[in-house]
């Protein structure tokens, strides 16, 4: 299980979701190794825009699930991978919290 996505599209696909977290992540929590949740605002656009980013981002890498919970307070991503790919997880997110300095984590 290893990443598909060409190798050209690849920083057009970090540039997705670095400008995702940029916008819209206000909170992450690493629930575990290889549990991360993070915390977006937004509403039908920011939700549309996740479904969209995370569904091509399985296609090509089929480790990772993606769950998206709305709540009061925005949305909950969840993002989990198997134990081999947890140093995957950690560089999404130090992504994540380099592109969203403001974040609570």
């Amino acid at each position: 299980m290893e990443c598909t996505l060409p190798t050209e599209e690849r920083p057009l696909r970090v540039a997705e979701f670095d400008e995702l977290f940029a916008f819209a992540l206000y909170g992450l929590e690493r629930v575990g190794p290889t549990h991360l949740r993070l915390m977006l605002d937004g509403g039908a656009q920011v939700e549309e825009t996740v479904r969209d980013l995370t569904a091509r981002e399985t296609s090509c890498c089929s480790f990772f699930s993606f769950g998206l919970t709305p709540g009061v307070e925005g949305l909950a991503l969840d993002i989990e991978v198997p134990a081999v790919h947890a140093r995957v997880l950690d560089g999404l997110a130090a992504r994540a919290m380099a592109a969203a300095p403001q974040v609570a984590s």
